[in-house]
């Protein structure tokens, strides 16, 4: 059965390009891993809520929008040799400490699909 990690991140709007590169650079990297696809999207009608929102999840600052990504698996277990695989990869040590955001305000999880249509 399919698993899928999902995140949410806050990006400064001036590293719009820059986590689009980023993440061109990584994609390829999960596919080759086991991944079946790969989505980043860039906030454009995200709501500020009254108890919680998108923006509130990852506190977003003055000039930063929220991404919110997911990665498809076949399964779970196929998701979790990806990630031990991908955190010995030297490819991915290359970003080091110059991702275009703050990773301690992301969130993410894995998730099973209830509906997938």
């Amino acid at each position: 059965m399919k698993y899928v990690d999902g995140f949410v991140v806050a990006v400064p709007a001036a590293n719009k390009e820059a986590y689009r590169e980023m993440a061109a650079k990584a994609a390829p990297l999960f596919k080759e891993f086991g991944a079946t696809r790969v989505v980043e999207c860039w906030a454009e009608d995200v709501p500020d809520g009254k108890l919680t929102d998108f923006r509130m999840a990852v506190k977003a600052e003055e000039g930063e929008e929220v991404v919110f990504s997911w990665i498809e698996y076949p399964s779970k277990e196929v998701r979790d040799e990806a990630n031990k695989k991908l955190m010995s990869d030297p490819r991915m040590k290359e970003w080091g400490d110059s991702m275009p955001f703050d990773g301690k305000r992301m969130i993410y999880g894995g998730f099973m699909p209830l509906l997938d249509e």
